[in-house]
């Protein structure tokens, strides 16, 4: 399972929690509006659980890229340099899109 489907899981969890706890407060269900109130956290956990995973992920492909970047700007490799560039300017997207 993608972490991107984790993410949509998550954010399907949270807002059936959000709807079962509105729904259990307007009928002043206590067992229900608490049961929704865990859902949502539970979605917001799996949410921020794939974000992490995506930051992770990212921080990787930058490292990788930097390395690759300059070993190919020392050995005078121009593609190398540039697909490393390009890699961890890559990774340092994923980690910003995921904060």
């Amino acid at each position: 399972m993608s972490l991107a489907t984790k993410r949509a899981e998550g954010a399907v969890e949270e807002l059936g929690g959000k709807i079962q706890r509105a729904v259990g407060r307007i009928i002043g269900n206590k067992q229900m509006e608490a049961e929704g109130n865990a859902h949502v956290l539970e979605g917001e956990a799996k949410q921020e659980a794939a974000k992490t995973a995506e930051r992770v992920k990212g921080k990787g492909e930058e490292a990788l890229g930097a390395i690759k970047g300059r070993v190919g700007a020392a050995i005078g490799n121009e593609e190398l340099h540039a697909k490393g560039r390009a890699e961890e300017l890559k990774g340092e997207a994923r980690q910003r899109t995921n904060n």
